[in-house]
């Protein structure tokens, strides 16, 4: 199944000059969303996952699912001030300015080993700012995984050294 038929490029969104990649045409296809969840637990291979992380907010349609067929905990990255209890932060840069996420001080234990999942990867800093997070509670990070890389972007470029898996590169 060709799976970028189901992303649709939205211009000038959320500023002008940004080429917004919208994945909700393939989550409306049922036939769309299983294969792609199918494919991105394919993607991990034999890692040995104890957590996996999901990044606000459309890390968090998959990963849960991840989480699920990886018989493995889900764990929610959130935006500053989104979550209900002891937190630990991080800033980072995005495509177009900062914010910071934050983390559960319990969430990942010493040891665990972390599947990371945000839909998109651009500039990498959202990613390398969830690494961050899960180093600084002890986990150790076995894979980065996307629905979708910007190659153009260099956002692997911020995750050297961390296996990087991704559907659809564009």
């Amino acid at each position: 199944m060709n799976l970028k038929s189901f992303v649709r490029d939205i211009n000038d969104f959320p500023k002008p000059g940004i080429v917004f990649k919208d994945i909700t045409p393939l989550f409306n296809n049922a036939k769309a969303l299983k294969t792609a969840s199918e494919e991105l637990v394919k993607l991990v291979n034999n890692h040995h996952v104890d957590k996996v992380v999901g990044m606000e907010s459309r890390g968090f349609i998959f990963a849960p699912m991840l989480a699920s067929q990886l018989n493995a905990g889900f764990v929610p990255v959130r935006k500053k001030g989104k979550l209900p209890y002891d937190t630990i932060g991080e800033r980072y840069g995005l495509e177009y300015g900062t914010d910071e996420l934050e983390i559960h001080v319990d969430a990942i234990s010493p040891g665990e080993r972390v599947l990371v999942h945000d839909d998109v990867l651009a500039t990498g800093g959202t990613a390398a700012a969830v690494q961050k997070l899960i180093e600084k509670l002890g986990g150790e990070v076995v894979q980065c995984n996307f629905l979708i890389t910007l190659e153009f972007l260099n956002g692997r470029d911020k995750l050297e050294g961390l296996e990087v898996a991704s559907l659809m590169q564009y």
